[in-house]
């Protein structure tokens, strides 16, 4: 006895080759076309932010002038290709200022401050009739302001690397958890990175703006080591020199990249809870010259005031 008539075969074969059909539409033309679609899609957003990235802003005119003549005086003394410019880039981009006006800007104040703030101390020093002032006590007159010119540009420049250090640092155990998150569900390094720069756009735009970065250098160079070698050394965080590391040990010898990153992650937040504990701690010596100062004094005269105040109307009278 058949177990299956013939009109039960044909529909079994029929519903067979139509699951196959399907199978075979999706897989040969729907899973390409959205994988595409992606690649497009990711294409689209690196441009866009390697356009953001090399746009200059606009300028009003004087500013144009001004910013044309000081390039124009960096190209003729050959300033651009020292190595003062060179660590003087790689400084500025710590400081998050990655544009070439910034580094002529730069240069050229450190070139010309000090010459005008001597001058200026020069001209002061001439107006007054001094008939016993001598070549030296202008000489000793013009050092300080001198000195003081060729120091100035580094003011700005270092209190930028502070904060954006300071930031970066702050907001990395945070970037490193949802890395970890990443990681765990599967997805590339490239695409865990441009993840969580996404995701921490608002909460630590510094630190999303360098991760951004390092996902188009990802991109276009052609030895990924570089690119993230250049992440360690645009931030100079010490804490992102060993994210790096693990980053690349992972990249190169293809050890599990969540654990790393999350025993990373903890130490780094048992650091930053350490270092607010110190300030914490810090906090009641900073406080004593203030309550000397101008806490005491106060308590003084309110508590001795009106004593005071008795004591004389008692021996007028």
């Amino acid at each position: 006895m058949d177990t299956f008539s013939s009109p039960t075969l044909i529909s079994l074969s029929a519903a067979s080759a139509g699951f196959l059909l399907v199978l075979v539409i999706w897989q040969g033309v729907l899973v390409p076309w959205a994988s595409r679609q992606r690649l497009k899609d990711l294409e689209k957003r690196r441009r866009g932010l390697k356009q953001q990235r090399t746009a200059s802003p606009t300028r009003h005119k004087p500013f144009a002038l001004g910013l044309s003549l000081m390039r124009r005086a960096t190209d003729r003394l050959n300033l651009m290709s020292s190595e003062l410019a060179q660590e003087a880039g790689k400084r500025l981009s710590q400081a998050g200022w990655r544009s070439r006006d910034a580094l002529v800007v730069y240069l050229f104040a450190r070139l010309v401050l000090p010459f005008v703030l001597g001058g200026l101390s020069l001209a002061a020093s001439n107006l007054g009739d001094n008939p016993d002032q001598t070549l030296l006590d202008v000489l000793l007159f013009a050092l300080p302001p001198v000195l003081l010119g060729a120091y100035l540009p580094e003011l700005p420049l270092r209190r930028a690397i502070r904060l954006r250090q300071d930031s970066i640092a702050k907001s990395l155990p945070d970037g490193l958890d949802l890395l970890v998150v990443c990681a765990q569900a599967g997805l590339s390094m490239d695409a865990a990175l441009d993840r969580v720069a996404r995701e921490m756009q608002d909460g630590a735009p510094e630190l999303a703006d360098e991760l951004r970065l390092t996902v188009l250098e990802l991109g276009f160079l052609p030895e990924r080591r570089k690119a993230l070698t250049n992440l360690a050394s645009r931030t100079g965080v010490v804490q992102m020199e060993s994210v790096v590391n693990t980053l690349l040990q992972s990249e190169h010898y293809g050890t599990p990249l969540a654990q790393s990153l999350r025993v990373l992650a903890a130490e780094y937040r048992n650091q930053r809870l350490m270092k607010a504990e110190e300030k914490a701690a810090r906090l009641p010596a900073i406080m004593t010259v203030p309550m000397i100062l101008f806490i005491l004094p106060v308590l003084f005269v309110v508590l001795l005031g009106p004593a005071i105040i008795n004591a004389m109307d008692a021996f007028a009278k």
